[in-house]
């Protein structure tokens, strides 16, 4: 008896029968009843295509997870998207694939079994649910550290390929509180769930971001609010003189992961997102009010934030009347937050290891702080309000 030949489903074999021979057909011991056609690549690149990469990406209808959607069904992503929101909600994301391309699920992160079915057929898992205030319904370890082990082990559970995670570039395990009075939650909370991550898939990519900013974020967003500032006096940390900022564009991010996907030595590594510069936070701060035209001719101001009675008073008024996010992402850990500088560790890689070419600020932010302009009912003349200076690259 020899084999002859064996392709796709069968095999065929000579059988020797009273003198000659007889072929039949066996299943093959390398056919899988689990093989799809619909798994394979398909098309010439683009939105209408299949690039044969199957994606349920956590998170989805926040900052980063609309921009990282668009260039995932941009490179022909099959997407699967849980959400926790009503669907008209998250509809809007249906455009970010061609049709059949983008599935939505309703999901809890408490519940493992909604978790399971969104991510049982999928290569790739995105974990970017984070947030930087705690709500009723959600503290900072129910989210950033149980959750994260949660949706790790289900995916390994599940046979998943790849797992992302999206963490903090200041995460720390006993960091030193600065405005407030003891450590901030949720910086530690970032760096348990980066290791429950590591237990749970320990191939898992991670992704520590620093300050990210974009349309929607809570970067610029809080130094524009109205609640940020006393009219027109903003306390800052130590005046803004002791924090280095490094911030990152979100479309950077979203490129750094789409790039982690697409290449297998990303695995088991842990990159650092941040921007090309780093800037002392007093002249960013200065550079955005230039922008928004609040001038200091016309009273515009930073001091020290501790010789301010009035902002504890307003941080808490803040959190106490919200029945969600903090008005104007005025709270201690956002305070915190900003205060903190960006340390980059140069034993680990960044997002120019990907592959990504990172966006200036000044090529950005500008267009970004545009919609808040002071005045915007009046139309000024060509060169009437010159643009401000860029803030100076801090080198020291």
């Amino acid at each position: 008896m020899a084999l002859l030949a064996s392709s796709g489903q069968w095999a065929t074999k000579l059988i020797p029968k009273n003198g000659s021979f007889s072929i039949v057909y066996i299943k093959s011991e390398l056919y899988s009843s689990d093989c799809n056609l619909a798994s394979y690549k398909r098309g010439t690149g683009g939105r209408s295509s299949f690039n044969g990469t199957v994606a349920t990406v956590f998170g989805c209808t926040g900052f980063v997870g609309r921009y990282l959607c668009n260039k995932l069904g941009k490179i022909g992503t099959q997407m699967i998207l849980p959400h926790r929101c009503d669907f008209y909600d998250v509809a809007r994301l249906k455009v970010c694939g061609d049709l059949g391309q983008v599935i939505f699920t309703p999901f809890d992160l408490r519940d493992e079994e909604s978790i399971a079915k969104a991510v049982q057929y999928s290569n790739v898992v995105i974990n970017l649910v984070g947030r930087d205030f705690e709500t009723k319904n959600f503290k900072y370890m129910d989210v950033h550290v149980d959750g994260a082990r949660r949706l790790a082990r289900i995916s390994r559970e599940m046979g998943v390929e790849r797992f992302i995670h999206l963490s903090y570039l200041n995460a720390s395990k006993n960091p030193k509180p600065l405005v407030m009075k003891k450590p901030s939650m949720y910086k530690i909370s970032k760096y348990m769930g980066e290791q429950a991550v590591k237990e749970e898939f320990p191939s898992a990519t991670i992704i520590r971001a620093s300050d990210i900013y974009g349309s929607e974020d809570r970067f610029l967003r809080s130094i524009a609010s109205i609640w940020r500032a006393h009219s027109t006096l903003l306390p800052l940390y130590k005046n803004g003189m002791e924090t280095i900022k490094q911030p990152v564009f979100v479309s950077d991010v979203a490129q750094a992961i789409v790039n982690a996907i697409r290449d297998p030595n990303s695995k088991c590594v842990t990159y650092q997102a941040v921007g090309p510069k780093k800037y002392l936070w007093k002249d960013l701060v200065e550079w955005f009010y230039g922008l928004m035209r609040k001038d200091k001719n016309w009273g515009f101001r930073h001091y020290d934030m501790k010789y301010d009675p009035i902002l504890p008073l307003k941080v808490a008024i803040a959190n106490k009347l919200s029945l969600a996010a903090p008005f104007g992402n005025l709270h201690w850990e956002g305070l915190e937050k900003e205060s903190t500088t960006d340390i980059v560790d140069s034993s680990l890689p960044t997002l120019e290891d990907l592959g990504v070419t990172l966006t200036h600020m000044e090529d950005q932010v500008p267009w970004e702080l545009k919609p808040y302009r002071l005045y915007q009912y009046y139309i000024d003349q060509i060169g009437e309000f010159p643009a401000p200076p860029p803030p100076p690259v801090y080198t020291a």
